[in-house]
């Protein structure tokens, strides 16, 4: 140990002891039992030297640094004082299995809450659906209070302790957060603490002149300071404005707007605003919450000089709120989202930062595959970015409520002789169905004609081609886009993480032009592909369950139920570890699941023409003469080739 390190370890061990009399303070006035003191301070002992750390790193030269971490210790305390007995739990039953949600039982879904069922209430009715469907994690858009008009689609928040009135109230969370724990189903929630509304309690305050609250925020009298910080920042949404600042009449000031001039960027450099924060993140956990999704990770510190993205404090200030999760909330989970650069989305998956990652990139690229018929991309980043640390697993996703941006590494392009702005802007053709020969029906979003960016909306269906096939009736491109659903799934499904379905999916949503009616959305084209769930399906749903000749709708959500559940049955499947095999076919991409003696080989063909793989290779990689498809229980020999039908996966299981 450092001398350096050993002095802030004195300082810690120092502060904790002064500040033990304000600890039982907080036990006598919450009369909680000496045993939930003890499991606390067990767990104090173990995190508070490297949080103290941290906290020292970030906040050391602030005048006011040991009256914040007093403050922080109590809301800990108080958090899980405040903790109900079922989420504690819970807790303890993850402190000994800290890798439940690597278990091949987790598959997960995400929702708006007013599109899938109004409000929470009746979104409670529906439990039973989620559970029939096989989804043991379930996502809610944002759904806490927000600034009237436009709210960034709920990411512009005016406060974290109030539901949005038209889709219930806090207790409505509650008594659905625990209805999904009884029915084995984690719940998932956003956790926007990059910045606020600017109707938040503390914009407001920071409007009507408090300077306490005006230093909660990035404020300035006049562009001098804003100029400066331009000079090395980028524009996140062009078209709609430009710059990062914007101009607040009433108090004649500029203020920090990342993303819209109504989203207040939070001063993360006064500990206060940390501390804050802390207190809105144990007040979303103890309604029930199992993960949180840590929005905007890579902007939540600022320095002049820089991108102020991905900053090393980020990840500071993510690993102390982790340590003050694993002290007082210990089975939450956090859940980086960071639609950056390939190689810093890894930086932020750890046990000690967020355990569970969006993976954007194979999102991307299971769809630069079906456009181009090859896999020699996502092959060529597969090989070398998907293992992840110990104790962590990627979400795995085909749509979501956002739009495809293509973040691959131009290295990795290059490396396989493909020009990534060209690849990009024949993608986005491609995906627009402007390029010869595309079945895709997807529509730009934030287009700039001046740079050529561009990112793509559209459900899944309509990016896979039924949409087109549907438009002209066609039977053998339904029967093709079909395939191509299937194969996204089987992928998702079985490449090692948490699969995550964007609820819709399982029925083949399309697009939903209809959008563009409602002023609020109609300047977003992301809304095209956010369309309203149809309940009348299930009523097809029971009316073709047992006659085998259902409709197109009927066929995508059984086949999505089936691979669920086949999915649960497969304790291979579980983990992270994923190898790929080289198969000398750039058509298919092939990989080899392996946990606890549990193997399960993987062939996906991305052509729609039928293409063959040496048996050989599959008895070399499976260590077996003969494979079953889990699939369609038809098995192969390999003493000769395997043939895949166009767009065709198989899940090999040694027999």
């Amino acid at each position: 140990m450092s001398k350096t390190q050993d002095e802030i370890d004195f300082k810690a061990d120092l502060t904790l002891q002064r500040l033990q009399p304000r600890l039982a303070q907080v036990w006598q006035e919450s009369q909680i039992s000496d045993a939930r003191q003890h499991e606390f301070e067990l767990r104090l002992d173990e995190h508070w030297r490297p949080l103290f750390r941290l906290l020292f790193e970030l906040y050391h030269n602030r005048y006011d640094f040991f009256f914040h971490i007093e403050h922080v210790l109590l809301t800990a305390a108080r958090a899980w004082a405040e903790r109900r007995e079922e989420l504690c739990e819970l807790d303890r039953h993850r402190i000994n299995e800290p890798n439940w949600f690597q278990s091949e039982r987790i598959n997960g879904g995400a929702l708006y809450v007013d599109l899938f069922g109004e409000n929470l209430s009746k979104l409670r009715e529906h439990v039973g659906y989620f559970k029939d469907l096989g989804l043991t994690y379930l996502h809610l858009m944002p759904l806490f209070a927000v600034r009237p008009g436009n709210n960034d689609g709920g990411y512009a928040i005016s406060t974290y302790r109030s539901v949005d009135p038209r889709l219930g109230t806090i207790d409505d969370l509650r008594l659905f957060a625990a209805d999904l724990r009884k029915a084995g189903i984690s719940l998932v929630l956003d956790f926007v603490f990059n910045h606020t509304a600017d109707d938040h309690e503390w914009a407001r305050l920071a409007q009507a002149g408090n300077r306490e609250f005006q230093e909660y925020y990035y404020i300035f009298p006049d562009r001098t300071e804003p100029e400066k910080y331009e000079r090395t920042l980028r524009e996140i949404f062009p078209t709609v404005r430009r710059g990062n600042f914007t101009w607040h009449d009433g108090m004649q000031q500029w203020v920090w707007t990342t993303f819209n001039s109504f989203q207040w960027d939070l001063n993360y450099t006064n500990p206060a605003v940390f501390r804050a924060m802390l207190e809105e993140m144990f007040f979303i956990a103890n309604t029930g919450i199992d993960i949180l999704r840590l929005d905007a990770v890579a902007f939540i510190w600022k320095q002049m000089g820089t991108s102020c993205e991905n900053l090393p404090q980020a990840h500071t200030l993510i690993q102390a709120f982790n340590r003050l999760a694993r002290i007082a909330t210990p089975g939450l989970l956090f859940k980086s989202e960071a639609i950056v650069h390939p190689d810093d989305v890894v930086k932020y998956i750890s046990e000690h930062e967020c355990q569970i990652s969006y993976n954007p990139t194979l999102m991307a690229l299971l769809w630069e595959s079906l456009a181009t018929r090859k896999v020699n991309l996502l092959v060529q980043t597969l090989s070398h970015r998907y293992r992840l640390p110990r104790n962590t697993a990627w979400v795995n996703y085909l749509r979501c409520h956002d739009d495809i941006g293509w973040t691959f590494d131009d290295a990795d392009a290059q490396a396989i002789g493909i020009n990534a702005y060209d690849h990009r802007k024949f993608l986005n053709d491609f995906y627009t169905g402007q390029f010869p020969g595309s079945f895709a029906r997807g529509v730009p979003f934030q287009e700039n004609f001046e740079t050529g960016d561009m990112r793509i909306s559209g459900t899944m269906a309509s990016l896979a081609g039924l949409e087109q096939a549907i438009e002209e009736d066609d039977e053998e491109k339904k029967e093709l886009a079909l395939r191509r659903m299937l194969l996204l799934h089987g992928v998702s499904l079985s490449i090692g993480g948490i699969p995550l379905l964007y609820l819709g999916e399982e029925w083949g949503m399309l697009n939903d032009y209809d959008f563009v009616k409602d002023p609020a959305k109609a300047g977003d084209s992301r809304w095209i592909h956010r369309p309203k769930m149809q309940w009348e399906f299930l009523e097809e749903l029971d009316d073709h369950r047992n006659a085998g000749n259902g409709s197109i709708r009927t066929h995508i959500y059984c086949t999505t139920q089936k691979l669920i559940a086949l999915r649960k049955s497969l304790p291979a499947l579980a983990g992270q570890e994923m190898d790929l095999i080289a198969l000398a076919n750039e058509h298919v991409l092939g990989y080899i699941r392996i946990n606890e003696g549990n193997r399960l080989i993987v062939l996906a063909n991305f052509s729609e023409e039928p293409q063959q793989i040496d048996g050989n290779k599959i008895r070399t990689a499976g260590l077996g003469r003969f494979f079953q498809n889990m699939i369609d229980d038809k098995t192969y020999a390999t003493s000769e080739n395997i043939v895949l039908a166009p767009y065709q996966i198989l899940w090999l299981n040694r027999v």
